[in-house]
């Protein structure tokens, strides 16, 4: 180690983003550099992100985690993809599934090969029929993708849905395991260098300090340290995403288990249906101003296909991010960073790119503004690309039943966005922006 390297990394705020960083850093980093993750009982964790990505498997696989124990102990299930009910207009079904229309025949994409056949035969059967993903879905079936290329076998992907209270815990087990320092406390004051501004340490209500040099803020939508410390500022995204209030609700499983996500739009806004092994999770997302709060319990529950366990959850949220993401030796990782709503079950794999980059640009105590600028860069493209795509959901809508599907088809949107939509209007053509993402 140089004599400006990382000594000790401290993380505020446990729950799926303090874990998700707590893991990786436990292995990847030197055993020289101390990880502390400071957390408090007395702090709930947001915890209702059950849905993931593909991504999430990478990330499983790059800790080194078993299949079938984290399956096991997280009551997780697997996903194929989502389905999306009355989006466009009512009666519509849509299944975004994970992965492509089957292998390339002769290096020319499947869909190439439908979209000629389909103008000559006309009761060929619909694309989605070309989709393993969408298939076995349709069927509750699932079998893990097998990797033998060029095959059918290979050309989808999957996912999770798993408990992310038990996510949280399966990580803060295997962090622990790896020298993390876990320290139970409310954090009552934070102290900074009177000349750099860097957070120096914590001080806690019981008076202890906790010391480090790089401070990771996992703190959920208050951003502790990110904005009450640093006042980073937000982007507020409302009037392009107008939803700003969600209900959340488990109720007892049913049979047989969905191998995917279920969105199903409403008069303001949409619900969720999730399967795990113990539980269906359950929620509904809107915007107040198109409906009351009574009203939006009543359509969660009205939707419920088991008995309701407990009461529902009320969350409030901004969507949008903070206009930096690292300042000086802080960093905003989660919902601290930003929030974009769970359409397309976006929020985890926000935690794996924000931790990856932390990797790929970690600093020495020096915390060179360079290496923040290019994080904060990373992480608004990254979170612009998405909420056009979760904009695009709403915006390219025939429902006029309304007033907040009206509001929809006529908001402002990103000119990104219209240049991606009039570009393929126009030519057929798609830009995509991010070939990393959804492609």
């Amino acid at each position: 180690m140089s004599d400006k390297a990382i000594r000790t990394i401290v993380i505020v705020g446990g729950g799926t983003a303090g874990w998700m960083t707590a893991a990786p850093l436990a292995l990847k980093l030197p055993k020289t550099c101390e990880v502390v993750l400071v957390e408090s009982a007395e702090i709930g964790t947001v915890g209702v992100g059950e849905a993931t990505l593909p991504t999430i498997r990478h990330f499983n696989l790059a800790l080194g985690i078993d299949e079938a124990d984290f399956v096991r102990k997280t009551q997780a299930t697997f996903k194929l993809g989502i389905e999306f009910k009355d989006w466009g207009h009512v009666g519509n079904r849509f299944f975004h599934g994970f992965g492509d229309f089957g292998p390339a025949i002769e290096n020319r994409p499947a869909y190439m090969y439908w979209l000629r056949l389909s103008r000559v035969f006309k009761d060929m059967p619909s694309y989605e029929q070309w989709s393993m993903a969408t298939m076995m879905a349709r069927g509750n079936r699932f079998m893990p993708p097998q990797d033998e290329l060029p095959s059918i076998t290979d050309a989808y992907s999957s996912a999770y849905h798993f408990d992310a209270g038990l996510y949280a815990a399966y990580l803060r087990d295997y962090a622990t395991r790896r020298g993390v320092k876990r320290i139970e406390g409310m954090i009552e004051h934070v102290e900074q260098h009177p000349e750099t501004g860097f957070i120096t340490a914590l001080k806690l209500r019981d008076g202890r300090r906790v010391e480090g040099d790089l401070f990771v803020d996992c703190s959920g939508f208050r951003g502790l340290l990110i904005e009450g410390v640093y006042q980073a500022g937000y982007e507020d995204w409302s009037a392009m995403l107008p939803c700003n209030s969600a209900l959340a609700l488990p109720c007892a499983k049913t049979l047989p288990l969905t191998p995917y996500t279920t969105s199903t739009a409403k008069a303001a806004g949409w619900t969720w249906r999730i399967p795990l092994q113990h539980r269906t999770g359950n929620g509904h997302v809107y915007c107040d101003g198109y409906t009351s709060d009574a009203e939006a319990e009543r359509v969660l529950l009205e939707g419920l296909d088991g008995e309701a366990q407990g009461e529902p959850r009320q969350l409030r949220f901004t969507t949008g991010r903070r206009r930096k993401s690292w300042v000086k030796n802080c960093i905003a990782i989660g919902l601290s960073g930003g929030f974009l709503e769970p359409l397309e079950s976006t929020s985890i794999n926000f935690i794996e790119n924000a931790v990856g980059w932390l990797l790929q640009y970690f600093p020495n105590r020096e915390c060179r503004p360079e290496l923040a600028d290019e994080f904060n860069r990373l992480v608004a493209q990254r979170y612009e690309y998405v909420r056009d795509f979760i904009i695009m959901h709403y915006k390219l809508t025939d429902r006029t039943d309304s007033e907040f599907w009206r509001y929809c088809a006529n908001m402002p949107i990103p000119d990104t966005l219209r240049h991606q939509i009039e570009t393929f209007r126009e030519t057929g053509r798609v830009v995509v922006y991010d070939k990393e993402g959804f492609n």
